[in-house]
């Protein structure tokens, strides 16, 4: 199981404080985790240390066997999918959604003079109908529900094959039907064997696709614990990462979570 990110004794510290503080952490290809912790915890600048978009104050970070600070990472990040609510607000909002998709081929938000070959495009219509977007094509970016958009999202990060795919809170701000839909997909995705590593961060237990198989807990950039689901994710870590007692309940690989009291 070849590893495609490698934190060791990493460190972010901003303002004086430590973001991410001597975490050690590695993920291998076949692996699929999800990133817990309160806010502040430090996971969404995980994500970026593993996007190559900011390098570590201290440690070093390995992304798909290069080390950051030694490595031409734009060059590295077409090999990394990557979605994030803010990559979406710089999408222009009268892109239309095969164009968002597109553009991932050469790393662009928005359509200019690109020339795209024939290969492109029905590959940007097959991701488009697996994450059941193909009628939306033609509908323009900024027409489109936030659930809709969250799945144009992650299409965009896995247009180019990603070795590595980046999720940072996809569900958050969906509806009830908005978000089982998206979990649906992204539990098929996570069950394919072609599918590449991947993290997703996540503030709710709820919105663990299943066919997850590892989380990371986090509390102010240190690891309270880490490693495969079904044994690392119990109602004592999570009291440890949240601060008060936690019940957690399971039931067919799905979970749930509320305060103890």
């Amino acid at each position: 199981m070849p590893q495609v990110l490698e934190f060791s004794d990493v460190v972010v510290r901003r303002n004086a404080r430590d973001i991410v503080d001597h975490l050690q952490w590695s993920v291998a290809d076949d692996q699929r985790w999800v990133i817990l912790g309160p806010n502040g915890a430090g996971k969404t600048t995980l994500l970026q240390l593993a996007a190559t978009l900011i390098h570590p104050t201290s440690g070093q970070v390995d992304v798909l066997g290069e080390r950051l600070g030694r490595t031409d990472v734009f060059e590295l990040r077409p090999r990394i999918g990557f979605a994030s609510s803010a990559m979406a607000r710089r999408v222009p909002p009268e892109e239309t959604v095969l164009n968002v998709v597109l553009t991932a081929a050469f790393s662009v938000l928005g359509r200019w003079n690109e020339a795209y070959e024939d290969i492109d495009e029905r590959r940007a219509l097959r991701v488009l109908a697996e994450w059941r977007l193909d009628h939306l094509a033609d509908r323009t970016f900024g027409t489109l529900s936030d659930g809709e958009q969250k799945r144009v999202q992650i299409a965009r990060a896995v247009m180019t094959d990603p070795e590595i795919l980046l999720l940072d809170e996809p569900t958050a701000s969906l509806d009830l039907g908005a978000r089982e839909e998206l979990l649906t997909l992204l539990s098929g995705y996570a069950k394919a064997p072609t599918t590449p590593a991947m993290i997703m961060v996540t503030h709710h237990v709820e919105e663990i696709p299943v066919g997850f198989t590892h989380v990371l807990l986090l509390n102010a950039g240190r690891a309270v614990a880490a490693g495969p689901i079904a044994q690392t994710l119990t109602a004592e870590a999570l009291t440890d990462t949240f601060g008060q007692p936690i019940v957690l309940t399971e039931d067919g690989g799905r979970y749930a979570a509320r305060a103890a009291h």
